[in-house]
């Protein structure tokens, strides 16, 4: 408990730090200025560890914590890469700029169009496993994939029902003209390379970003545009936001040129149709 603890007091400073120094996404208004009926626009906030509750929803909250940022470790036999769910998901999903897991829960079930069904949140979260991962899904009723789910419940519990999430996802960034994987290589080596290292394999500072221990064609991050937003937003790690958009977008296009595991399930994606234009397959 007190490793949790302390922890999370750490990354609370950390996301309360990013989000006083710069807006990225326009102002959210308060909850209590929206007439009757509407959506809400939540202000980003999370919950303080003194509120986890005691007894066994209190220890599934601390699992779950544990599952996400030290994933090697906790759901090993679920995992086929060198990645953690804390590598995308920063501050373990604290960070508004990186797909915080900060009212994740209040949308899901959700359909998603490249299942072609509605998925759940255990379901969601089973895909990253799958695609980001390069691993397998964690059966339904194991108490590792409800803990994940418990950790992601107990994030967005102050966050109302119907809420507009202004931070979901990941802060686009607009592309004017096609990138340039050569200049990507350049600005890889000169910024990314001393974490990632000059083959992209990782180091014990940062994960890897192409080879097979790193993320599948099928993953999110797969998509160019996705890995730009995230480097735009996030990268180098607690400078985000230092290189330009068609940098961003360079380097991600280097990145995603590179070798990387297949998906097996690639070929039932999109069954509906609505296949984005920039798909790594």
């Amino acid at each position: 408990m007190r490793h949790l603890f302390f922890g999370l007091m750490v990354l609370v400073g950390v996301v309360t730090g990013c989000v006083e120094s710069k807006d990225t996404r326009g102002s959210a208004q308060s909850a209590v200025s929206q007439p009757e009926g509407t959506r809400l626009d939540a202000l980003f906030s999370h919950p303080s560890p003194d509120s986890i509750p005691g007894g066994q929803r209190g220890e599934q909250i601390r699992l779950g914590y544990e599952l996400v940022v030290h994933t090697q470790q906790f759901a090993a036999p679920y995992v086929g890469n060198r990645l953690t769910c804390a590598n995308c998901h920063l501050d373990a999903g604290l960070d508004p700029n990186s797909a915080s897991y900060v009212g994740l829960s209040r949308v899901y079930p959700e359909y998603q169009a490249r299942a072609g069904k509605v998925l759940t949140l255990a379901d969601r979260v089973n895909e990253c496993f799958v695609r980001s991962l390069n691993g397998k899904a964690i059966p339904q009723e194991s108490h590792k994939l409800q803990a994940i789910v418990a950790y992601i419940e107990w994030l967005s519990k102050d966050v109302p029902p119907g809420s507009r999430m202004a931070w979901r996802g990941i802060p686009s960034v607009p592309s004017t003209k096609p990138p340039d994987p050569v200049n990507g290589a350049k600005v890889f080596t000169s910024r990314c390379a001393f974490c990632h290292g000059g083959d992209g394999q990782g180091t014990m500072a940062a994960p890897p970003v192409w080879g097979e221990h790193s993320y599948s064609i099928g993953a999110d991050m797969a998509r160019v545009s996705v890995a730009a937003s995230f480097i735009k937003s996030n990268m180098p790690r607690t400078r985000g936001w230092a290189l330009s958009d068609q940098d961003a977008y360079d380097v991600a296009a280097y990145i995603n040129s590179q070798p990387r595991p297949d998906f097996a399930g690639k070929s039932g994606d999109w069954p509906k149709g609505e296949k984005p234009a920039n798909a790594a397959y």
